[in-house]
C-alpha cells in the first residue's frame, strides 16, 4: 500500500523497476458508501495518482478522463502521457478510470467523473493541491463526461456519513481535446451516444446530455482543442460548446487545426499539432494554475 497523509492507495508490485511500476490507484466508492447509480457491481472505478516530484508542486490538480466511445479507454496517449505531462509542470494529476459499456451506462460513467473531482478537492490538502485549483481534462468521449461534470450540478445525493459527496463536484476549468460535445444529430458521435444512452434514448435526455445545450453563466473557463477534419468527432462539437460559452460570458480559448486525425493525444510527434500543448500551457499560465497562489484567476 501507498498512503498519501491517510489516503491508502493500491501500489505497484515491488519486484516491478521504478520506471515500469504502475502510479498508485483510489478507488472512488469505497469506506462503505453505496454508489447511487444503481449498478450492483463489485467493479470499482479507480483514480490512478500522478504527482509531481516533491516540493515542484504549483498547487494544482486535474482529473484527466482519457476517450474511448464510453466503452474502451485510451489510458496511454490520453492518460499517463498527459498526466506525466502535468507533472512536468508541477501540477498533480488524476487519471480516471471510469466505467463503460458494455457493463455500465448513464448515470454511472458521469457519477464517476463528478466524484473524481470531489474525491480530489475533498483530498486537496493530502495531494498538496488548493481546493479552488481542481481542473478536468477530457478526450473525445472523455471530453463529454468532462463537459457534463462542468455543467451539471452533482447528479447525485450524499448519503449519509458521506463527506466527500457534500464537497462540490464543479470543476475550476475544463481542458476539452476534440471533445464529444453533443447527443444530437447532425454532429453527435453516434458510438459514444448509443453506449451511453442506449439504442432508443428519449428527446429529454438527448438535450440533458447535450452539453451545448446545458452552458451557463457557472460553467468553468474552457480550453477546446480540436482539427477541422477529425474524422471520428465534427469540429461542430467544440465550436458549439464555444459559441455557447461565449454566450453566456464563461472565459474560452478555442484552437482548431485545419488537419489532423482523431485521437491525437498531445501528438508529440506531429510538429505542428503538438503546439496546441504550448498553447494549452501558455493559457494555464494565464489563469495562474502554474504558479503562485497570488496570481490564481478566480473566475
Amino acid at each position: 500500500m501507498i498512503c498519501y497523509a491517510g489516503i491508502c492507495c493500491v501500489s505497484p508490485a515491488a519486484s516491478q523497476p521504478a520506471s515500469e511500476q504502475a502510479p498508485p490507484k483510489i478507488a472512488l466508492w469505497s469506506d462503505g458508501v453505496t454508489d447511487p447509480s444503481g449498478y450492483a457491481s463489485d467493479e470499482q472505478p479507480v483514480l490512478h495518482v500522478y504527482l509531481p516530484p516533491e516540493n515542484e508542486s504549483v498547487g494544482t490538480g486535474v482529473v484527466v478522463a482519457p476517450g474511448g466511445g464510453y466503452v474502451g479507454l485510451a489510458v496511454g496517449h490520453e492518460g499517463r502521457d498527459v498526466a506525466e505531462w502535468l507533472n512536468g509542470l508541477g501540477v498533480a494529476a488524476f487519471v480516471l478510470d471510469y466505467r463503460r459499456a458494455p457493463d455500465f451506462a448513464y448515470p454511472a460513467p458521469i457519477f464517476d467523473g463528478q466524484r473524481a473531482v470531489q474525491y480530489v478537492r475533498y483530498h486537496a490538502e493530502q495531494f498538496d493541491i488548493e481546493p479552488d485549483r481542481v481542473g478536468m481534462w477530457g478526450f473525445s468521449a472523455g471530453g463529454h463526461l468532462t463537459a457534463t461534470v462542468g455543467t451539471r450540478e452533482a447528479l447525485y445525493a450524499a448519503t449519509e456519513g458521506d463527506s466527500i459527496g457534500l464537497v462540490s463536484s464543479r470543476p475550476d476549468f475544463l481542458v476539452l481535446a476534440y471533445p464529444v460535445i453533443t447527443m444530437l444529430d447532425p454532429y453527435v458521435h453516434a458510438g459514444s451516444r448509443r453506449n451511453l444512452l442506449g439504442d432508443a434514448p428519449g428527446d429529454d435526455l438527448l438535450i440533458q446530455l447535450a452539453n451545448e445545450k446545458q452552458v451557463s453563466g457557472r460553467t468553468p473557463p474552457t480550453f477546446l482543442f480540436h482539427t477541422s477534419d477529425d474524422p471520428g468527432v465534427p469540429p461542430e462539437n467544440s465550436v458549439a460548446f464555444y459559441l455557447a460559452l461565449r454566450e453566456a460570458g464563461v472565459p474560452v480559448e478555442m484552437h482548431i487545426y485545419e488537419t489532423g486525425r482523431h485521437g491525437v493525444g498531445l501528438a508529440p510527434n506531429d510538429p505542428v499539432l503538438s503546439s496546441w500543448s504550448i498553447r494549452l500551457r501558455a493559457w494555464l499560465d494565464a489563469r495562474g494554475y502554474l504558479c503562485c497562489k497570488e496570481r490564481h484567476i478566480s473566475r
